[in-house]
């Protein structure tokens, strides 16, 4: 008998004994193990008790006939194997029986190669149904893994997101908020329940929602933003700094959705802050002694110019009188812009926000250093952005910081060996799309290398050696920085300089008035 085979055993119901007798001794001598009915019912009871693998059933019997037992099999087991055995010309009951879900169907007098053939036929259904329950049995098992696998993968990206300690914000392809994490609750301030179905155009600053407002007619050709900084409101109020990162989601080009990533910056401006005050008092401390050298020189100045005055005036020498106070004169100024720039160094300041226009106060600087500019033969050029207009910002930090940048400028073209060179300076504004309006001071002058670049924001540290405070650019930095700006320079020797400064501006000066910080 072959090992593969899928019957073993069979199940015999005939009334008639030398059929039962002859069948048996037939189907044992082909290696199958054969139990004997000798009617319907103790087929029935056999066949629950017994399980066989393939049943053998005459449709002739009394009492319950082979179709009944063949019904009551098929409600037991529908998968059962049931091989009908009827009269020759008994086509009715063979149709039937098929129809019920028979196996096969044989005539009688039973040929051994005929059973063989139904027996063949019913092992090849056991074959194929065996094979596909082990397939599905295995897809069953591969199917549940990979359910498993994605349930993992999808409570760990939930981790993830619930613990990240940046805000992540998802929407779907209508802007509706789908995904609001922890981080997120932290900056906005409004609760994740508060948020379903809302938009997220309703959360951030205009120049943010218009990344998102134009998605769903983008086509699927929006990119992703870079890393930007920017203020978002929180809900009471509260302006936040952050890092904003946005980017649509697609699916075969298809725009399904957006995710944006929010970094709280307010500790690490807060730490710089901090950074900012301890230069500071270390830079009070150092003061002292840069004072005191400072004031030795001056006083250097003023005694020599008073010698002069006192010689002058001993004398009756005009010539020497004027001399000695026009020195007395120049040192009176240094010595305010030491003073003037040491005050303005160790003072903290919040920015004071009033509606102001940059374009004009870079015009008033301009027209205050003319005069100097005409008398070294320097232009002066300005490239102003007429979409600057009217916006909320500090004056007072721009036009400081304006006039420090814009006279280094000069004295960077007055320290030009180069004499025929033709001196300009150059003033430029540009709005950003990000709130913020950005200043260029470019020079043609002397230009620095990148050693001197390296310590200009150094305290006391100035190129124009005792004529220089060395706190000019320091201060400029400090209000840069009181203003949540950003500075820059680029430098090259004999070529020029440009400084670059960004402030960011307020819309409305009257949220601005109790958040400036």
């Amino acid at each position: 008998m072959p090992t593969n085979r899928q019957i073993h055993k069979i199940l015999l119901i005939d009334d008639e004994q030398d059929i039962l007798r002859v069948l048996s001794m037939s189907l044992r001598i082909d290696g199958y193990e054969v139990i004997t009915a000798k009617s319907g019912e103790e087929g029935l009871r056999l066949f629950k008790t017994q399980s066989p693998d393939l049943v053998l059933t005459d449709v002739k019997m009394p009492g319950m006939d082979g179709i009944e037992v063949l019904r009551n099999i098929k409600s037991l087991e529908a998968d059962a194997e049931v091989i009908i055995i009827t009269g020759h010309g008994d086509i009715d009951n063979a149709i039937e029986a098929l129809k019920l879900g028979a196996s096969d169907f044989i005539n009688k007098p039973v040929r051994d190669e005929v059973l063989a053939v139904a027996i063949g036929r019913a092992e090849e259904k056991l074959a194929i149904r065996s094979q596909l329950k082990a397939h599905t049995e295995e897809l069953e098992e591969k199917v549940a893994h990979a359910t498993q696998e994605l349930r993992r993968q999808s409570n760990f990206l939930s981790r993830l997101i619930e613990s990240s300690n940046d805000a992540i914000i998802a929407t779907d392809d209508h802007l509706r908020i789908v995904i609001y994490n922890p981080g997120a609750e932290r900056i906005f301030g409004h609760a994740d329940e508060d948020m379903k179905d809302r938009y997220i155009t309703e959360l951030l600053p205009d120049e943010l929602a218009r990344f998102f407002s134009l998605l769903p007619t983008s086509n699927g050709t929006a990119k992703p933003t870079e890393w930007v900084e920017t203020i978002v409101t929180a809900n009471d109020g509260e302006r936040i700094p952050v890092r904003f990162y946005a980017a649509p989601l697609k699916e075969k080009g298809k725009l399904m959705g957006s995710v944006s990533f929010y970094q709280d910056l307010r500790e690490i401006k807060r730490l710089e802050a901090e950074l900012l005050h301890a230069e500071r008092l270390a830079a009070i401390g150092q003061t002292v002694a840069g004072v005191a050298h400072g004031v030795k020189n001056l006083l250097h100045g003023f005694k020599g110019g008073s010698y002069l005055v006192n010689l002058g005036i001993a004398k009756n020498d005009n010539e020497k009188l004027l001399k000695g106070w026009d020195i007395i004169q120049r040192n009176i100024t240094r010595t305010s812009d030491l003073v003037m720039g040491l005050l303005s160094f160790s003072k903290e300041r919040d920015p004071e926000y009033v509606p102001c226009e940059p374009n004009a106060i870079v015009q008033e600087v301009r027209q205050m250093v003319q005069t100097t500019a005409d008398q070294y033969n320097i232009r002066i050029e300005t490239d102003l952005d007429p979409t600057v207009g009217t916006v909320c910002m500090d004056p007072h930090i721009l036009h400081q910081c304006l006039s420090n940048l814009i006279s280094n400028a000069l004295d960077a073209c007055l320290f030009e060996v180069e004499s025929d060179k033709q001196w300009r300076v150059t003033i430029r504004t540009h709005r950003m799309e990000n709130d913020q309006i950005c200043f260029e001071i470019i020079d043609n002058g002397s230009g620095m290398s990148p050693e001197v670049q390296k310590k200009l924001f150094s305290r006391f540290f100035s190129t124009k050696g005792h004529r220089g405070t060395g706190l000019g650019l320091l201060v400029t930095r400090k209000l840069v920085k009181e203003h949540h700006g950003t500075i820059t320079v680029q430098s090259k020797p004999g070529a020029g300089t440009t400084f670059a400064f960004c402030l960011p501006f307020m819309r409305h000066c009257a949220a601005a008035a109790g958040s400036s910080t």
